[in-house]
């Protein structure tokens, strides 16, 4: 094996994680001729293929999913020296991403990371909702608010809260259509809930268990728009307790109907030394905890 440029290794996460040239040498600041030229000096230098390219992107070959592993430890533990050793950290500057389902992004953290935002100006924090599929590993996000507790990789998680959904309508609505006291009382109603094949985890088909009281749907794929439609007295939703406080014209309707689902808090363990991520990951338990009233 011959000797390689050390920096390349920088190309070579960016290209990983972006899966195509051009967004990598975006992030870079670089132009894609520097980028390709890097990764396949860096391939040359190891004598082996690290990525298969393609019409889709570039895609990991198995060594290039060996290396990846090898090289994120290496970043972290260079993040983890201009921490400890140049104090970088120390003011809480840089920039945390912490990923959430829109619903808790929207109404919960976004005006609550605020406060955090305040205190260190020099920390930029970025709320982006989680698609589909995710990988912190590729560090698409330091922190990740979660449906369910990841049990691969090398992350470290946590049980951040319970929280309650339940059918709501607005007043609007129910003196066009009548009361809603039971489930019994569904039948006909048109019920707002989510597009199925957009629904990322079985803990949001919140719809197969009310179908056999209505077949009425009209499908939104954001909570924000479900939330919407509800207020515009569209139909009836299931929609999380901790939004619906600022809504004093939407009201509980079959309240014998409940949904109980759990939030983690999740984090790379090859990250969790960064004080400025620590802080972030701290400060969301406790405004968690300050507010469980809001959640249950």
């Amino acid at each position: 094996m011959n000797a390689f440029d050390w920096d390349d290794l920088r190309f070579f996460l960016a290209v990983a994680r972006a899966g195509r040239l051009t967004v990598a040498a975006r992030r870079l600041e670089a132009d894609h001729t520097t980028v390709s030229r890097r990764i396949s000096a860096l391939e040359n230098a190891l004598r082996t293929k690290l990525f298969e390219r393609g019409p889709q992107g570039y895609a990991l070959t198995e060594p290039g999913e060996r290396l990846l592993a090898k090289a994120e430890s290496m970043e972290s533990q260079a993040l983890a020296v201009a921490s400890e050793v140049g104090g970088s950290d120390l003011a809480l500057s840089g920039t945390v991403r912490i990923g959430a389902p829109d619903g808790f992004g929207t109404y919960f953290l976004a005006p609550e990371l605020g406060a955090l935002a305040e205190q260190h100006p020099d920390l930029t924090l970025q709320l982006v909702a989680l698609p589909r599929t995710f990988s912190l590993s590729k560090r698409e996000a330091d922190i990740a608010v979660t449906l369910e507790q990841p049990t691969e990789g090398r992350l470290v998680s946590r049980k951040l809260t319970d929280y309650r959904l339940r059918l709501y309508a607005s007043r609007g609505y129910l003196d066009r259509h009548g009361p809603i006291e039971d489930p019994a009382d569904l039948a006909g109603r048109t019920l707002v809930t989510y597009v199925p094949d957009l629904v990322y985890s079985p803990v949001l088909d919140y719809f197969s268990g009310l179908e056999k009281y209505t077949s009425r749907r009209y499908e939104c794929a954001r909570v924000v728009a479900q939330v919407e439609a509800v207020r515009a007295g569209v139909g009836v939703g299931v929609l999380h307790d901790y939004a619906i406080g600022q809504f004093p014209e939407l009201q509980v309707v079959a309240p014998s109907l409940m949904f109980l689902r759990t939030y983690w808090l999740v984090m790379h363990a090859e990250v969790r030394s960064l004080r400025r991520v620590e802080e972030v990951h701290s400060f969301i338990l406790s405004r968690v905890k300050a507010n469980r009233g809001l959640f249950l």
